[in-house]
């Protein structure tokens, strides 16, 4: 549940591996997308698992909800957004950092 493991790495002229910078894919709002208020204890990466039964799928929901994203734990009593059109995004998303 690495989401760097499809990330290339890279060498430079002088022999320096590298990775280059992870883009994440926009967005945007879908009729498909759930809203739930949260409670005690919510993650963004437990909210992932519970939704889309992997944790590692955590940014797609901090992405989203940009304004509550100071660390994974979640104040309880907001609303967030659930994205649940994730292979949609998991493919723009491979295709934004794969195809370079």
């Amino acid at each position: 549940m690495n989401r760097y493991k499809d990330i290339k790495t890279l060498s430079n002229s002088e022999g320096f591996n590298y990775r280059r910078n992870i883009i994440f894919p926009e967005i945007k709002e879908s009729l498909k997308d759930i809203y739930v208020i949260t409670t005690a204890g919510d993650r963004f990466d437990t909210l992932a698992l519970q939704y889309y039964s992997d944790s590692s799928l955590w940014w797609i929901i901090a992405g989203v909800n940009k304004e509550k994203k100071d660390s994974l734990v979640v104040a309880p009593g907001i609303q967030i957004r659930i994205p649940m059109d994730v292979n949609t995004i998991l493919d723009e998303f491979n295709e934004l950092n794969n195809d370079r």
